[in-house]
């Protein structure tokens, strides 16, 4: 679910079309999110435990903030991304692999909000935000946050958000959508905070996290030539077909 432009011969330009992102448009507006057409999500994963007070410098909470930020808490067997992690945070494009029986859909999504506080009721957060550009299967934002509450020491996760079907697809596709999309939607909600845990817990770091088939941008950064950016594009060459 990609704009024109990104394939040849039946085979994904993936690199392209991460470029391509640069010029969509988020493709909703916050004045249009409402029940009961919306979905509105909250899912809380407790992570570990620190010591009460401020998150910990080489501890759970900053473990698991770097986790976040780096994407690694979304599972590969679900979605995966490719993004230029040299990039700011803040505004970075992210060409999101869904797969779904088989197949695998490609949706664009940039990160539209950076959370850095300390709330009135103690909790130390950090996280960010993506919304949904022209072209993906759905409409909405999603934030995921790492909460340290500060008065018992709990580290937790959270993903919330609101979304619908995109309004453009086709009838078929809306239909399978609404009938196997809300339940693919929830399991990746469930399987993020079983991952992230997992990797706090088991004290996954850096190049220890188990590495994904749709590589990060980030080899462009090593060696921006021609011949290194044709490599990367048939690394991330994903087919929309069984497999």
């Amino acid at each position: 679910m990609i704009r024109g432009g990104g394939w040849v011969f039946g085979r994904l330009d993936a690199t392209r079309v991460w470029r391509d992102l640069a010029t969509a448009h988020i493709n909703y507006s916050v004045d249009e999110v409402r029940r009961p057409s919306w979905d509105m999500d909250t899912h809380r994963t407790g992570l570990a435990t620190e010591r009460p007070g401020a998150p910990e410098p080489t501890g759970f909470w900053a473990h698991a903030c770097g986790l976040v930020r780096d994407y690694e808490f979304s599972p590969p067997e679900i979605v995966q991304a490719l993004y230029d992690p040299a990039a700011p945070l803040l505004g970075r494009d992210m060409l999101l692999e869904a797969r779904f029986h088989g197949m695998h859909f490609y949706c664009g999504v940039r990160v539209t909000e950076v959370v850095d506080e300390l709330r009135e009721n103690g909790d130390r957060v950090w996280g960010w935000a993506y919304e949904t550009l022209e072209g993906h299967l759905e409409r909405g934002k999603v934030t995921y946050e790492v909460i340290k509450h500060q008065d018992t020491g709990r580290v937790t996760f959270l993903a919330s958000g609101y979304s619908q079907g995109s309004p453009t697809l086709d009838r078929l596709t809306f239909l399978g959508w609404r009938i196997f999309g809300r339940r693919m939607q929830l399991r990746f909600y469930r399987r993020c905070g079983e991952r992230l845990r997992t990797f706090v817990q088991g004290g996954w770091r850096g190049d220890n996290v188990p590495p994904r088939s749709f590589p990060h941008v980030e080899h462009l950064r090593l060696a921006p030539s021609d011949a290194k950016i044709r490599r990367l594009d048939a690394l991330a060459i994903r087919r929309i077909a069984p497999g």
